[in-house]
């Protein structure tokens, strides 16, 4: 995708961590440690920032995970490191962005069809991993889109086992031009 649009920037809609063995969801008492996870996942996502060192992030619900349980454990947030530091990354982290005119958020909480519509704005965003569309706003002055992506990850894998029985996600990216024209691009599917 980056030779065949030559893309100026480069945002991931969230959930680039999985932290299952820290989840609310029921963990696989066979499975990985918080530990172990986390160092798999600094190993990979070094490999994506050599392939991306400027890149922006949208925080997701499986990214905040570790706060949640920092606070849930009464213990203050002050003591929790920030994204790049676990990382090792220099990425710019942050609960949304407003690029071009265009609304990038992680989307837990309603799908882009439905923020975009309520909020009037162009929106794109992840989350849902089954489900991906572009659908447009048209009013008496201006358009808006709403762009939602699949994920980038296969339902077999470790990350997903919460999942393995949920309808087959879209693996997809998308690419906004000038803030005016999304496109989505999917990845073939195994």
């Amino acid at each position: 995708m980056r030779a065949k649009y030559n893309p100026t920037q480069i945002l991931f809609t969230g959930d680039i961590l999985d932290n299952h063995a820290s989840s609310y969801h029921e963990q696989d008492p066979d499975g990985y440690s918080a530990g172990a996870e986390l160092s798999i996942a600094q190993r990979i996502v070094k490999q994506w920032a050599a392939a991306f060192p400027v890149a922006k992030v949208v925080v997701g619900n499986h990214d905040k995970i570790p706060g949640r349980k920092i606070m849930s454990g009464g213990v203050s947030k002050n003591w929790l490191r920030s994204p790049n530091e676990v990382l090792g990354v220099d990425w710019e982290f942050c609960e949304e962005f407003m690029i071009d005119n265009v609304y990038y958020t992680h989307g837990d909480g309603c799908t882009a069809r439905t923020r975009s519509k309520n909020e009037m704005v162009s929106i794109c965003q992840g989350h849902w991993h089954s489900t991906s569309y572009i659908e447009w706003n048209v009013g008496p002055d201006r358009k808006t889109f709403a762009m939602q992506l699949g994920c980038g990850i296969d339902r077999r894998t470790y990350a997903m086992v919460y999942g393995k029985n949920n309808k087959k996600p879209h693996i997809n990216c998308g690419i906004i031009i000038n803030g005016e024209l999304p496109i989505i691009e999917y990845m073939p599917l195994t």
